[in-house]
């Protein structure tokens, strides 16, 4: 059997956060350790039960009442072998391009030495405003890998680029970063 990774796969406030759903499916079942961190806004879509039962292992969610760690942005982030954000919001993506470390997915991010790979999902307006352009640009000129978004049926109803990922686009390219 092949090395077990770490990965950190990061949750946002987003419908499409129950697709990552499969994507945490497919890293456990490659035999991978995944540990979820999710933003409260990511708690609305799906349930902390859900990505314990997934992933078999702890949910951050907190800096500051996590079970685990007293300094989980440090201890998750610093463990990893690659850090998944699925799907990622336009309120994240700016946050991650500033700096902010207002919750703990944004602290694992600026702590993170290992890859780290975004995956936008928003409506094709918020994708296509210029702060998220830039933002996202910023993100790239760090290193930072960018999943682009798939265009189909929006969430509002209407066509456009904003669906996020398919897993296997997901899975496929963060498994280029374990080899």
């Amino acid at each position: 059997m092949a090395e077990v990774k770490k990965i950190l796969v990061g949750v946002t406030g987003s419908i499409s956060a129950y697709k990552t759903c499969s994507v945490v499916r497919a890293f456990v079942k490659a035999g991978h350790s995944v540990t979820v961190v999710a933003t409260p806004a990511a708690l609305e879509f799906v349930g902390e039960i859900t990505w314990r039962s997934l992933s078999q292992n702890h949910v951050v969610t907190d800096f500051f009442n996590d079970e685990v760690s007293p300094n989980p942005h440090i201890k998750f982030s610093q463990e990893a072998d690659l850090f998944l954000i699925a799907p990622a919001s336009a309120n994240t993506i700016a946050k991650l391009a500033c700096g902010f470390a207002d919750n703990v997915l944004t602290g694992c991010a600026l702590a993170a030495t290992c890859p780290i790979l975004v995956a936008p999902a928003m409506n094709t307006k918020m994708f296509e405003n210029a702060a998220t352009q830039e933002n996202i640009a910023k993100l790239k000129s760090r290193g930072i890998e960018i999943v682009e978004p798939e265009t189909g049926v929006l969430a509002c109803g209407g066509v456009g680029k904003g669906n996020l990922a398919s897993v296997d686009t997901l899975v496929d390219a963060c498994m280029k970063h374990l080899q």
